[in-house]
């Protein structure tokens, strides 16, 4: 959520800075995890001066082009290749001077330089206003009514300003918080000073074609307010209401609209206005409609009704808008709207989120009404909107405004001693202290006793139900820093922890991997449903009730999902050489119960090293892998593992799985292409996943050391032709089982496939080195050891031993 600087000091009065006042806004519970700094006009148009256009005549070179010469207050004219078809001599123009940088309203910052251009020194640009952030037009440069010497800086021509934007990380509880004067009521509390409220312009009702209003579900509609406004004039909003929108991130449509996001986001009231016109029978009905019933939102995606969407209706039954969520394509404000109907409803949370849900729609209506809105305020934020509209629009109310408010919702009233925030906090605070914070927080104080009270909470502080939500409040506003922990605060424990905590291994293989060149990942356990959409994997996916926006509406069933963003994050700001590992979930429905299993997963891409003058870049591959992840299970004690080809794998091209014991360790292949062209990930990428529960299950940290034999090692080479379906691992196995006591290593240096050899065969070229610990080996038993690991493949695997 964005706040805004400035627009905060139209709600309370406070001279801290930027930065001073983010601080009071994070220990107050408003988190700020950014500030940034915005300009009315991006850059500030240094750099930028007026000129005249002196001369202007045909590029020799270019039919479109024109080379002019351009008085812009200097010693000499500026030489300037110019491609707008309106520049013309005696114009007054903006000059962006040699190395100013400007920016434009769509795309990047760029420096000017000076350059050549088709053969002629061009010495700046004479610019449109899209180039200069000043607007959308591009049909040709900008052209001033101005008698401003030349030379003059453009930003005495334009009215400038600058911002600063807290980005807050609203915690989902905090629905009071979602506005402007939301977040001034924390502050009002913590400076003791009274909010400066919005006092709308009263205005006078002139009674025309009023339209009604029939809620049909008072439940999930505890109040409804509106009003009927005839002969308005859509339009672009003025400069300064435009400039607050796009200070927070939004863009302006028109005055109308933009006049309900400005409500919105000032006192956090969603509105909606809609075009009359579509009112039928000028009466609105909130209403469900039936299953499956098509309705087009404003965003032009048809959507399927479900028959718990609750609706706002014209007198015809036909929707016009999903209430509290989404207004629909054809009811929405035009340009050639004239009259409309403002709506400011107080929608049931739980209706709310259960259609936002259903319709994957996160909108800036849906985020407040989830969270709680305050019932009380639309009344208010008619007026406000009502009077705004009427001045910018040059209309007129045409009905009384409309409030259907049957069950008022009533304040919460909790009982609490004052014992309970000594207990709590930890610190005991004066009992007048107490009641002033939580009177400057809008929560009444009643029956005060000297042990106790009755605390009467407004409505639109859905967040606090019981006694210790108390306690936080005033705790948040007289400061987590001001509770002292005694110097001897410490604590102990009574068991020896275990050194195969998962905590610890975990720390002991980071650091192993580490130290061969793989980077730490920490992903999301939120993913895009489109990734599970378009490549399905790990069962049926966890949804959430509550999601924070459509991109993240399920749990990972798998954990390439999130770390694939990773990589191709990484390839796409030129970082193509990869080498990530990750510790984390993957999450599913099994049976109506949810399953969580945690993963260690590994991501090679790219080359195995950066261009150097000593060697070649080599492109990693499955065998890089490989080697890194059987040597780290070696270094965790995890040895003779099985290896087996992976059949008909959905995530990997080709692949093997890995087993030890008969448990299932984990899985290592190339990622399938269809998968990475999801991210836009053109090269190649091998991953591994391993079970970590079965990790931690054969971990061994018992490292033993030995010295080094003194006696020689000694190898010898077979070559062996077999069946493709044969693999290393097979014979690896065979001859450990066989020589278990000579034996100390194998190597695999060639693996033959050709014309050369039988069809359907290959060769493999193996090193075997012997050793005996305690003694030199002789010619007789390393012949009788290799005699016997021949005739066992022989036997075994039918091989050909060329010796």
């Amino acid at each position: 959520m964005k706040i805004s600087y400035n627009w905060l000091k139209e709600y309370i009065d406070f001279k801290e800075t930027p930065e001073q006042l983010g601080d009071i806004l994070t220990q107050t519970g408003l988190e700020v995890e950014v500030i940034e700094k915005v300009e009315k006009i991006p850059g500030g148009l240094k750099g930028i001066v007026v000129g005249e256009v002196i001369s202007c005549e045909p590029h020799p070179n270019a039919d479109k082009l024109k080379i002019t010469k351009v008085d812009i207050g200097a010693e000499n004219l500026s030489d300037i290749v110019c491609g707008a078809p309106n520049v013309a001599t005696g114009q007054k123009v903006l000059v962006a001077t040699v190395n100013s940088t400007i920016h434009p309203t769509k795309g990047e910052p760029f420096k000017i330089k000076k350059a050549k251009i088709r053969g002629e020194v061009s010495e700046g640009m004479i610019c449109a206003e899209d180039e200069l952030g000043l607007g959308t037009s591009h049909d040709g440069i900008m052209i001033l009514d101005t008698d401003k010497p030349n030379g003059t800086p453009a930003i005495e021509l334009f009215e400038t300003g600058e911002d600063h934007i807290f980005e807050i990380g609203l915690t989902p509880n905090r629905g009071d918080a979602t506005s402007h004067m939301g977040a001034a009521r924390d502050l009002k509390a913590y400076f003791r000073k009274e909010l400066i409220t919005p006092q709308p312009i009263k205005f006078d009702i002139k009674t025309d074609r009023p339209i009604s209003v029939e809620v049909l579900d008072k439940e999930r509609c505890p109040r409804f307010s509106g009003i009927t406004i005839r002969g308005m004039k859509v339009q672009p909003s003025p400069d300064w209401l435009q400039w607050k929108l796009r200070s927070i991130g939004l863009e302006p449509i028109n005055n109308v609209v933009d006049i309900t996001n400005y409500v919105l986001h000032s006192i956090g009231q969603p509105m909606h206005a809609y075009d009359a016109n579509h009112v039928k029978g000028d009466k609105i009905i909130v209403q469900t409609l039936k299953d499956k019933t098509s309705f087009t939102t404003l965003d032009g995606k048809e959507r399927k009704l479900s028959n718990d969407d609750l609706m706002v209706c014209n007198g015809d039954g036909e929707g016009m808008c999903i209430a509290g969520v989404f207004g629909g394509l054809k009811s929405g404000v035009t340009e050639s709207t004239t009259d409309i109907f403002l709506e400011s409803a107080y929608w049931n949370a739980d209706g709310i989120r259960s259609t936002a849900q259903r319709h994957t729609i996160s909108t800036d209506a849906s985020f407040r009404y989830e969270r709680g809105a305050d019932p009380e305020m639309t009344v208010s934020a008619i007026k406000l909107a009502t009077s705004l509209i009427l001045e910018l629009t040059g209309g007129y109310a045409a009905s009384e405004i409309i409030d259907i408010y049957p069950a008022p919702i009533k304040k919460k009233e909790i009982d609490i001693t004052f014992q309970n925030f000594h207990w709590l906090i930890g610190k005991s605070l004066d009992n007048k202290l107490i009641l002033e914070i939580l009177n400057w927080l809008d929560i009444e104080t009643k029956n005060v006793t000297e042990t106790g009270f009755k605390a009467i909470v407004p409505a639109y502080r859905s967040d606090v139900t019981r006694p210790a939500d108390l306690v936080e409040e005033v705790l948040r506003i007289y400061g987590f820093n001001e509770i002292e922990l005694d110097e001897d605060f410490s604590t102990d424990y009574l068991a020896e922890f275990n050194e195969h905590e998962p905590y610890r291994v975990q720390e002991d293989l980071s650091k192993f991997l580490a130290g061969r060149g793989y980077s730490e990942i920490l992903t999301n356990s939120l993913t895009n449903p489109k990734y599970y959409k378009m490549f399905p994997l790990g069962g049926e996916p966890v949804e959430m009730l509550n999601p924070s926006s459509e991109e993240l509406t399920i749990m990972k069933t798998s954990p390439v999902y999130t770390a694939l963003e990773s990589v191709a994050y990484n390839i796409n700001r030129r970082n193509p050489n990869l080498k990530f590992f990750e510790f984390g979930r993957s999450y599913k429905k099994e049976d109506k119960e949810y399953k969580e299993t945690e993963w260690l997963s590994f991501y090679l891409t790219g080359n195995t090293s950066e261009a150097n003058w000593l060697d070649e870049p080599r492109r990693s591959s499955f065998h890089d892998l490989s080697t890194t992840v059987m040597g780290m299970l070696k270094y965790a004690g995890i040895r003779k593992t099985e290896i087996i080809p992976s059949e008909k794998d959905t995530l990997y091209e080709y692949g093997v799985v890995i087993k030890k014991e008969g448990k299932m360790l984990g899985i290592l292949g190339k990622l399938k292409k269809e998968l990475l062209s999801i991210y836009g990930i053109k090269q190649d990428v091998y991953h591994t996943q391993l079970n970590w529960e079965t990790v931690i299950s054969l971990y061994k940290s018992d490292i033993a050391y030995e010295p080094i034999p003194k006696f020689p090692e000694v190898k010898r080479d077979l070559s062996l032709v077999l069946d493709k379906s044969v693999s290393y691992s097979d014979i690896q196995q065979l001859a450990f089982n066989q020589e278990k006591k000579l034996l100390n290593r194998m190597n695999l240096f060639s693996v033959y496939e050709g014309d050369k050899i039988e069809k359907g065969k290959k060769a493999y070229a193996i090193s075997f080195f012997l050793q005996d610990k305690f003694k030199t080996l002789t010619d007789k038993q390393i012949d009788k050891s290799m005699s016997g690991l021949m005739s066992l493949y022989e036997k075994e695997l039918g091989a050909v031993i060329r010796k």
